[in-house]
């Protein structure tokens, strides 16, 4: 393997690792301090998600693009190893929730009972993940300095306008999977998400290239 292409798989491995400590151990942090009010907890979640997100792209985007996403990877990397970033986007996924349950004195891995199985979340999921790739879209063509700031406001609204509080990402989805605190969802309900997560990212894919086309007439 290239070198370089082991940097892009180091910086996705840990980019998508610390993205997932952060949702999780946000959650875990504001559920306890929240004691019991919700909406608390999830503008705690929230703003966490975003600043994280803000700086990862930042940071990690001139390495490997800063994707953190296999739906995003499956649908528009173009340069590199797209299998070999999906299972880096796994791995630190996972890891990342180990971390976030250490740090809180929890079980590394926990089976998730929260149960995320309505049709309106399946469709909450599909409506996030295809503003975030259609803001990654758009945002790299017309406004490639504003995307870090983009894609955090987008998961900001995405939280809070969406009935499944926006995950948009299959590695997310499934690391979430081994948490049984605020940010997790039952195992059985991750296949649908991850369905509709990509479902969600195509059709963004097809629409901003439509958008994106220029007329030859």
């Amino acid at each position: 393997m290239a070198r370089g292409m082991r940097r892009v798989l180091a910086s996705e491995m840990l980019g998508t690792g610390v993205l997932v400590a952060t949702v999780i151990g946000s959650g875990i942090m504001a559920e306890r301090m929240a004691v019991g009010n919700d909406a608390v907890a999830l503008l705690g979640n929230t703003a966490a998600t975003a600043a994280v997100l803000y700086v990862l792209i930042s940071v990690f985007g001139p390495i490997s693009g800063a994707q953190f996403n296999p739906a995003v990877t499956l649908f528009l990397e173009r340069r590199h190893n797209r299998p070999a970033m999906i299972l880096a986007q796994a791995a630190g996924g996972l890891l990342g929730a180990m971390l976030a349950h250490a740090m809180f004195g929890l079980p590394l891995v926990q089976a998730s009972q929260h149960v995320r199985a309505t049709q309106g979340e399946w469709l909450g999921e599909a409506v996030a993940t295809f503003g975030l790739v259609l803001t990654i879209r758009l945002g790299a063509r017309y406004r490639p300095d504003a995307v870090p700031a983009l894609v955090a406001a987008w998961i900001t609204a995405g939280y809070w306008f969406t009935s499944s509080t926006s995950f948009a990402n299959p590695a997310v989805t499934l690391a979430r999977t081994l948490t049984d605190s605020f940010s997790g969802i039952r195992a059985s309900d991750a296949p649908a998400f991850v369905l509709m997560q990509l479902l969600g990212a195509g059709v963004a894919v097809a629409l901003s290239g439509w958008l994106m086309k220029k007329d030859t007439a």
